[in-house]
């Protein structure tokens, strides 16, 4: 941490791991081998996005605990030219879907929409209709500039070819282990014998290289209308699943407005609804503003205090008032508006943490994947990606390799509330693909994977940049924090006293390993270099590329200067 730039009072922490720089691009994501075919597409003359997507493929075999082609997702993408867009390639309810579709558990907790049998968690049931492959497709189609097949080339390597296994995978494959038992291709993948996979094995996916040619090859109409979407739609219809081929070839990718906001003379760009992170990050920075946060230090018991009580008041007005915006009315300018922050603000007693209602009314899993890409032109990608649930829905479409979402856990399964199922909805989601200007330039880009605790960890991370001066390696890393309302989950690194604080102000402090996933992201410096980051949390790897073509000349100078025959 830089001493200079931080309050005396803050927590320390040390860094675990390094960043990389780059000239002419940069790559991260939370595997290497993903980010290395990112930066192979830079080096070979692509744009951000065409690094983006060949990251994307790439996670679905690195990483198929988190990402795959029958998911859902939110990339961020800031062209050249300035300009930004949010591609909305979130999952959505298949036609035949209902309120009354899943049977809540009696009594049980609300907020966990848990349903008898766990028929929104586990198997062909609790998938949603998928929108990935043709969200990446499209941004690949209307912003990049290279062949789909070329973007794609790694990814079919690496499935064809295997990869190892990473100590991350195997401690996934075992938390997952007790379902796999239901669907023997799962099972047989990753658990041969009825052993997980061990770090260091080799994991080969042929089937699955399979699906990705045949998708080099048509597009995404290979899934959403194709042999892959017959293949999907023929094990829904004798399994109990609700995805049907209609669904399939109709969902279609939004391409959406993000939510921008002002802090501390930055300007804070993250996705609109359905996503809940834009409107509640901005909400947060807006009560945030009036208090000195940097005077206050970082990780002491009254900034711990203060970020507590602004997520409990995120989650409730998100509770009340976020979702898809074609079936609710979000009051998105209330919400982020600073008159609504300073009644907010009001009532935040610094002695003592508070129990919030929402103060709006209306008119997500924790396994994902975060990439960031940027190449030296000025595109820039913050990409979120997930297939909900470790290991998504537990089971492997016959013939195809594919694991599906199981993204109907994140309906409430209740009818007549915001997040109730209707035919067509879009989930909800707290991915944070963000990015920081400053004087008309932009300075980061970051995201990372982890549910509901993806927004609020992003929103520490920008308040690490901007009220703590952290470089972008110490913001990824930095010790976090998490509440929704009850509960208050802190990271070990944040000292035992400051912990004793906040008990004695009322809250019930609970020490965890981690809050949320792995973050990564690249900082843009003034001199045009690139700073990829990515923290301890996931196997988050940057990969910078510089360098670049000899000189013009060079060729002619060496020839004429070869020795006559």
């Amino acid at each position: 941490m830089n001493d200079t730039s931080i309050a005396r009072n803050s927590v320390h922490f040390a860094t675990e791991k390094q960043p990389a720089t780059g000239s002419r691009g940069m790559a991260t994501s939370n595997h290497p081998l993903a980010s290395a075919a990112g930066a192979e597409m830079l080096a070979a003359g692509g744009n951000a996005i065409d690094a983006a997507v060949a990251m994307q493929f790439t996670l679905t075999v690195v990483e198929p605990m988190m990402i795959g082609l029958i998911g859902g997702g939110t990339a961020h993408i800031r062209t050249a030219d300035g300009n930004h867009v949010v591609i909305d390639g979130m999952s959505a309810v298949p036609g035949k879907g209902h309120a009354t579709m899943y049977n809540p558990v009696p009594n049980g907790a609300p907020e966990n929409y848990e349903t008898i049998d766990r028929a929104n968690v586990l198997g062909p049931s609790s998938v949603a209709t998928p929108g990935s492959l043709k969200a990446w497709c499209l941004a690949l189609e209307t912003f990049g500039s290279m062949p789909l097949a070329d973007v794609m080339e790694p990814a079919i390597r690496h499935a064809s070819r295997g990869f190892r296994v990473t100590p991350y995978l195997h401690d996934c494959i075992t938390t997952a282990a007790p379902d796999f038992a239901l669907d023997k291709l799962i099972s047989d993948r990753y658990m041969p014998g009825g052993i997980a996979l061990k770090p260091g094995e080799r994991l080969v996916q042929g089937d699955y290289a399979d699906a990705l040619r045949l998708i080099a090859q048509e597009g995404a109409s290979a899934l959403h209308g194709g042999a892959l979407g017959a293949a999907v739609d023929a094990h829904m219809a004798a399994n109990g699943g609700y995805v049907s081929l209609a669904d399939l070839t109709g969902y279609e990718p939004r391409l959406r407005q993000p939510i921008r906001t002002n802090y501390r003379g930055w300007e804070i760009i993250g996705p609109p609804p359905p996503a809940a992170s834009g409107i509640h990050i901005a909400q947060m920075l807006a009560i945030l503003e009036g208090f000195d946060l940097k005077a206050l230090g970082f990780g002491t018991a009254d900034t711990c205090h203060l970020v507590a009580e602004v997520l409990r008041i995120a989650f409730a007005d998100r509770a009340a008032g976020t979702g898809d915006p074609d079936f609710l009315k979000v009051p998105v300018e209330r919400i982020t508006s600073r008159a609504y922050a300073a009644e907010r603000r009001a009532k935040i007693d610094m002695a003592r943490s508070q129990k919030w209602g929402a103060g709006v009314m209306a008119g997500e899993g924790a396994n994902t994947t975060h990439l960031t890409a940027a190449d030296s032109m000025g595109n820039v990608v913050a990409s979120t990606q997930t297939i909900n649930n470790l290991f998504g829905a537990r089971y492997i479409v016959p013939g195809t390799g594919m694991i599906p979402n199981n993204y109907m856990h994140n309906f409430d399964p209740r009818p007549g509330v915001a997040l109730s199922i209707e035919p067509g909805k879009r989930v909800t989601t707290s991915m944070s693909p963000m990015m920081g200007i400053k004087d008309g330039k932009i300075r980061f880009a970051l995201g990372l994977p982890g549910g509901k605790k993806i927004f609020p960890s992003a929103m520490q991370a920008i308040l690490n940049i901007v009220d703590h001066g952290m470089s972008l390696q110490e913001a990824v890393e930095a010790p976090r924090i998490w509440t929704e309302g009850v509960a208050l989950e802190v990271e070990r690194g944040i000292p035992e006293t400051v912990r004793d604080a906040l008990a004695a102000r009322g809250h019930d402090v609970q020490v965890v390993p981690t809050v949320a996933g792995g973050m990564n992201g690249i900082g843009f410096g003034d001199d045009g270099n690139l700073t990829g980051a990515a923290c301890w949390r996931a196997d988050g790897t940057p990969v910078g590329v510089s360098g670049g073509l000899a000189r013009a000349g060079v060729r002619f100078v060496l020839e004429s200067a070869k020795p006559k025959a």
